[in-house]
């Protein structure tokens, strides 16, 4: 039997739920006007022994283009799920096509329209104990066919900490503050380190080397906007502008970041004082790519999912994300390439060697860091407890760092490169490494 499309909605939402990790905490208020949906989800947050929900909903109006015999208002309400009571609720829709939500027991019901003050007003306004542990969800269910629901909603979900204080934060980010603060800590001192080698070796320093400078610099303030934004969070419920500049300095990262990887593979400034034709269709796509994947961030980090279209957002995003990923391993193929062919030619094959074997490690490196931030931290943030949220973002900024940390090595400015102390024995050992084919990707 086929199921209606009103009661498809929610089986779908419910799925999309278990696949995307919300990091959602800040005290909100948002218009619902003229919505249909079956299932809104409002929250995803970690709850403690002390966690509690507050729900303020006022100048409600319910619209219906049916005749119903019985009031809707019990059909239409709030409720918090558990990720273990998930597939129970599928399991429910799926078995009974005409299955109301509301009337399961596997959800924690907080109320209906039933308990709306009367109009013009209706209103309610109720603040819940949340005594068992757990990341819950809150949703707002509409069970009645072709009834279309406007609303001002505004939600606090937090928990009590010892002394009384509220946290705006889930159980599990609660550590975002300090872990941020002391990455932030972490890159100011690289960036301090990365100041002296430039300085003290300024014959060697190149455009990219202070591009790379750039790049650790807006990285640091990145981070200590991040770390300043989870503080106001976390205690007061709102970020009081900082997460403004977290979306500024994190969108300059950002694209840096690719722009830097693109410049190094192609050899700017390090090899060669131009770029291709090629290459400059390269950062002529992944910049404006990056500027729509930082609009999607936005807009998914500043709505939340009762926005209607946010699903789509996440999907631009996660679409965007990937194409500039493989769009930037094409310049260190190239330059591999490249490097390969001139090494038949010029006669100097030690030279070719070491350039060969920089940027072969530097294809490596960047395959591996992309590789982990994007599927290894995903898997980490899907598979960790919601106690443990913050692992995942630990993980993303070690590795990080660690990206970082061996790309300037591997780049840094020095009178003396090693590579190009050569001998003659070193030259002849290079001609017969260079006749080899392990430097075809």
């Amino acid at each position: 039997m086929n199921k209606p499309p009103h009661l498809l909605l929610p089986l779908v939402l419910l799925v999309l739920l278990s696949l995307f990790s919300l990091s959602t905490a800040e005290i909100k208020t948002l218009s619902i006007t003229n919505d249909a949906r079956a299932m809104i989800l409002f929250e995803k947050f970690g709850f403690t022994p002390t966690g509690h929900v507050t729900i303020s909903v006022h100048s409600v109006s319910v619209a219906s283009s049916v005749n119903a015999p019985n009031p809707v208002s019990s059909r239409l309400g709030f409720f918090l799920l558990s990720e273990e009571s998930l597939l129970q609720v599928i399991l429910e829709i799926q078995e009974n096509p005409n299955f109301c939500v509301l009337d399961s027991h596997y959800i924690l019901s907080l109320f209906t329209f039933r308990d709306l003050s009367p109009p013009p007003l209706s209103s309610f306004n109720q603040s819940y104990p949340v005594t068992a542990p757990n990341e819950y969800s809150l949703f707002f269910a509409n069970c009645a066919p072709e009834t279309r629901v406007s609303m001002s909603v505004k939600t606090q979900v937090y928990n009590l900490d010892r002394d009384g204080s509220k946290d705006y934060l889930s159980a599990g980010l609660t550590q975002l503050p300090s872990l941020f603060f002391l990455y932030f800590l972490a890159y100011a001192a690289f960036l301090g380190l990365w100041i002296y080698v430039c300085y003290n070796n300024k014959r060697s320093v190149h455009r990219i080397h202070l591009l790379m400078g750039g790049l650790l610099l807006m990285k640091a303030l990145n981070l200590i906007c991040a770390a300043e934004d989870k503080h106001y969070v976390k205690v007061t419920g709102t970020p009081h502008g900082w997460d403004v500049l977290f979306y500024i300095f994190q969108f300059i990262r950002v694209v840096l970041l690719f722009t830097v990887i693109v410049l190094i593979g192609t050899g700017w400034s390090f090899l060669k004082p131009f770029l291709q034709e090629k290459e400059k269709k390269v950062l002529m796509v992944v910049i404006p790519l990056q500027v729509l994947a930082n609009i999607a961030s936005v807009v998914i980090g500043e709505t939340g999912p009762f926005i209607k279209d946010w699903v789509t957002w996440n999907q631009v995003f996660l679409l965007v994300d990937i194409i500039c990923c493989c769009a930037i391993i094409f310049p260190i193929v190239w330059s591999i390439r490249s490097l390969r062919e001139n090494s038949k030619t010029d006669g100097k094959a030690a030279r070719n060697l070491a350039k060969l074997q920089l940027f072969r490690q530097f294809y490596i490196v960047v395959i591996g860091y992309l590789y982990f931030t994007r599927i290894v931290v995903f898997a980490l943030k899907t598979i960790a407890a919601y106690k443990y949220q913050w692992v995942s973002n630990a993980a993303e900024e070690t590795a990080s760092l660690l990206f970082y940390v061996v790309i300037f090595y591997m780049f840094r400015p020095v009178e003396k490169n090693e590579y190009f102390v050569l001998d003659e024995e070193e030259e002849e050992a290079a001609e017969l490494a260079l006749r080899d084919e392990e430097f075809e990707l």
